[in-house]
């Protein structure tokens, strides 16, 4: 039971105060999941962002229920996705209620311009974790510099194009390098 109720807790928080979506929470809940109570690796969370990020779902929603299940099984991932969601509710159900009030307020419309600042930040910096601690093998660097290069050049060029379509690219570009690759070991092999 402590596991549950520690799982809840860690969620709420970083779902309370965590502005931005799912990809700024990336680097608050490794923080918490993987530095701090070693829920989970550092590889983990790398391959549970990768998988978060092609299922259906919010990102950070999908992190807390691996998280959850992994700790505290069927049971844990309920707890934990609640805890990632009940606090966000809660808040844009109340910003909803006096939404047009809300913004006429001078130093809350001041907040949310340094948020979005703030996200911008969170975002680059779970990115950076990411890169740093990745395997520095060729095909990942070459895959990171070729996305980061089309994504670069789709922002300058205003071309609308789905990242998902940068995603799928990608995980063909790594089926086709793994076939390649087991090709080339089965072949040394024999001879």
């Amino acid at each position: 039971m402590p596991i549950l109720i520690d799982l809840f807790l860690s969620f709420a928080k970083i779902g309370l105060f965590t502005f931005g979506g799912g990809y700024a929470m990336i680097s608050l809940i490794e923080n918490d999941c993987v530095e701090k109570k070693k829920w989970i690796t550092h590889d983990e969370m790398m391959d549970v962002t990768v998988i978060a990020e092609s299922t259906p779902g919010p990102i950070a929603i999908n992190c807390a229920t691996y998280v959850g299940y992994k700790k505290g099984r069927l049971p844990g991932a309920i707890i934990a996705t609640l805890g990632m969601v009940l606090p966000s509710f809660i808040i844009i159900f109340l910003i909803s209620k006096f939404f047009d009030k809300f913004l006429e307020i001078a130093w809350i419309a001041n907040a949310f311009r340094g948020i979005k600042i703030a996200v911008g930040i969170l975002i680059v910096d779970a990115a950076v974790k990411m890169l740093i601690k990745m395997k520095k093998k060729p095909m990942p660097i070459i895959m990171v510099v070729c996305s980061a290069v089309a994504m670069i050049l789709i922002s300058i060029l205003s071309v609308n194009i789905s990242s998902m379509v940068l995603m799928l690219v990608s995980a063909f570009i790594g089926i086709v390098v793994f076939i390649i690759g087991s090709h080339a070991k089965k072949g040394e092999k024999r001879g």
